[in-house]
């Protein structure tokens, strides 16, 4: 055994070159335009994002990690011991429970990586050192099976008990290894995630199409397709594109789990925005490694359908909590398909009911992030800011401590129906908790999307104060500081500090929401045209102590929606930059509702400065007016009045940090 063990450390050393250390190895990848810097490699220095990774560092990760350890809330790390034999019990919690804790530990990975804390290293090594007396010898890990197996309770169900998030906790397991081992070096997790690998090529191998099909969230696609790039072994690529392929290939598939048709015949959104997503950025790393077209065309064609027709403004994904699916069956009511949380039709956006799930928020940053790499273009970096800055940190309250399942673009008291679940953030979200940690390891990792690397220079995708040491190709030196006060400030200045002989061309993202922007080397202008939703190319022989000054003006914005979106029709939302804003009821007189507002579409928009739970944020003031006659009881309709209407100043915050002064109600769309 223990020489097995030798062989298999010494295959890994000798396979894992030289690589970068991001979210995605992407440095071998044939057709990745971009490249990811390695995980240490940003550190956020002050500003937005600095404030974010410390409430990161000392709240989430700790109140998070603490919270699976407790078993009388979470019961997640419980279930490994149970299984490991370490105790005795049963399996409680949700079947997605493993991927649960596996995300925590991916975000206390990527934090080490930046902060090199031993503590956060020797807990890593603790719940790996468990995770191995967990694993089946044939590398299969899933706890609710395995707790079974082990104290003989384990029957029939074995099967029925695969349908249960198996795929996605093994395939965020996948992820969280690559990244404990880029962040640190070691294998002993790594090895457990090959053996897992191993398992799933030889479970596909043999599965009938009927039993393949049971990844109901599919997180295993990218994380095979990261072990491939990891290991180098041409069984996990071979997999990655098995799984592809088996997609759609049974008589039961349905829109709610993207397999009703095969993947290549969907051109179109449907179903379950979280496993829609995890699939769209699992098959966006599919193609970074194959070239297949076919692949790319169907992925884009998904991409228009999402961003001009079913995605909210804040980048949320997911309006539907419940309903049928337009396109699976005919209309006979006893096969009609029911679609949960899910992509609804085109310009389907309801905002009280909106679903609008973190994960898939999350999940549009992943696939967006993806999409960038395999083509280098700004459209997909704008996704991956406006969700990140909007409808990922909603998920969470300003302390790190409280978190949102969906993210709602409009709260009202008087709403006659009570939903599944809140619009109150809660420190654990029974049987739904999924979001917390998902938004904890994304909040970690935000450093890595800020540069990419590529053969023709250095890719500046978002914009906070930070340190940016990495290596060219060649692997030469690029050292650059980043100041600004972005997303309240556009004005940002990035100096060079360390410059390789080849980095000829710097990249700097013209955000699509952006107009007029203006751009200084040295202090010198530069007149080329700069667009809008572009990369504009800086081409010079740089040297140490330059400085290159982008502007980004921020004006308020009014925004209006296409009006074949009804929920908003004659309505308008304020935006600012990257930050969608919204009016909670705290700033109106008693009594009065959200939705009694008539914003003044002629103020003047003031920005001011505040403080809210210990968080430096701008607000908008503004001014909007209030109908006496605003009672709805009893009343359905009722005649247009403007009589004696009462003028009213109002304070618009960033929508991501609504809810942090109690319970309350908000909207981001107002009539005007």
């Amino acid at each position: 055994m223990k020489k097995n063990i030798i062989i298999t450390s010494l295959f890994l050393s000798t396979v894992i070159f030289a690589q970068n250390k991001g979210l995605v190895a992407n440095s071998q990848s044939p057709y990745s335009k971009l490249q990811s810097v390695g995980l240490e490699e940003v550190k956020w220095t002050n500003g937005f994002w600095k404030e974010q990774f410390d409430v990161e560092t000392k709240n989430t990760l700790p109140y998070m990690w603490d919270l699976y350890h407790n078993d009388s809330i979470s019961h997640a790390y419980k279930n490994f011991e149970i299984a490991a034999g370490v105790s005795k019990g049963t399996f409680k919690g949700p079947s997605f429970h493993d991927g649960d804790f596996y995300k925590i530990f991916e975000g206390m990975a990527a934090t080490y990586a930046v902060t090199k804390d031993k503590k956060l290293d020797a807990e890593m090594d603790k719940a790996i050192a468990l995770f191995a007396k967990v694993q089946r010898k044939d590398g299969y890990i899933h706890t609710p099976v395995l707790i079974d197996e082990r104290w003989g309770t384990l029957g029939p169900e074995e099967v029925k008990k695969q349908l249960g998030f198996e795929k996605y906790n093994m395939g965020h397991l996948m992820t969280a290894a690559c990244i404990h081992y880029r962040a640190t070096g070691k294998t002993n997790f790594l090895e457990i995630a090959k053996g897992v690998a191993d398992y799933l090529y030889d479970f596909y191998k043999k599965a009938s199409p009927e039993l393949a099909r049971n990844a109901i969230c599919p997180s295993h696609y990218m994380g095979i397709v990261e072990m491939y790039r990891t290991t180098k072994n041409p069984k996990y690529l071979e997999l990655a594109n098995n799984l592809i392929d088996i997609r759609g290939m049974t008589n039961d598939g349905t829109d709610d789990n993207q397999d009703r048709i095969p993947f290549r015949q969907q051109t179109t959104a449907m179903g379950h925005a979280v496993r829609a997503n995890y699939l769209y950025a699992g098959v966006a790393d599919l193609y970074a490694e194959t070239g297949e077209k076919k692949l790319l065309d169907n992925l884009e064609s998904i991409w228009d359908d999402v961003t001009y027709r079913k995605m909210y403004i804040t980048g949320a994904c997911g309006s539907l909590y419940d309903g049928v699916s337009p396109d699976g069956t005919s209309y006979d009511p006893t096969v009609v398909q029911k679609i949960h949380q899910a992509y609804g039709r085109p310009f389907q956006l309801p905002n009280a009911t909106a679903h609008t799930e973190t994960c898939a928020n999350i999940g549009n940053v992943l696939w967006n992030w993806r999409m960038l790499q395999i083509t280098g273009d700004a459209k997909y970096a704008d996704i991956v800011e406006l969700a990140l800055y909007n409808s990922v940190l909603s998920g969470m309250d300003l302390e790190g401590e409280k978190f949102l399942y969906n993210n709602p673009l409009n709260v009202s008291n008087d709403l006659p129906f009570h939903q599944r679940w809140g619009n109150e953030r809660e420190g654990y979200i029974a049987l739904s908790n999924c979001c917390a940690p998902n938004v904890t390891r994304t909040v970690a990792e935000v450093g890595n999307y800020a540069y990419n690397i590529s053969k023709e220079g250095l890719y500046v995708n978002l914009y906070g104060s930070n340190n940016l040491k990495t290596k060219s190709l060649n692997g030469e030196e690029i050292e650059v500081e980043q100041q600004t006060n972005y997303p309240w400030d556009g004005k940002i200045s990035l100096k060079i500090v360390k410059a390789s002989k080849d980095l000829q061309n710097f990249f700097l993202r013209i955000p699509g929401w952006s107009q007029n922007a203006s751009v200084s080397v040295n202090n010198a202008k530069i007149n080329d045209k700069i667009v809008s939703g572009t990369y504009l190319k800086l081409n010079q022989k740089w040297k140490k102590g330059d400085v290159i000054e982008l502007n980004l003006p921020m004006p308020v914005e009014l925004m209006e929606a296409n009006p074949l979106v009804e929920e908003v029709k004659n309505q308008i939302a304020v935006k600012r930059g990257p930050l969608v804003y919204c009016l909670e009821s705290d700033q109106l007189p008693a009594k009065t509702s959200v939705n009694d507002i008539i914003l003044n579409v002629n103020s003047k928009f003031t920005t001011n400065r505040f403080t809210l739970n210990n968080r430096n944020l701008v607000s908008i003031d503004a001014e909007a007016v209030i109908n006496s006659n605003n009672s709805w009881n009893k009343t359905l309709y009722k005649p247009l009045s403007s009589k004696d209407a009462t003028a009213v100043p109002v304070k618009l915050i960033p929508y991501f940090a609504w809810g942090n002064k109690g319970k309350g109600e908000m909207t981001v769309w107002m009539s005007h």
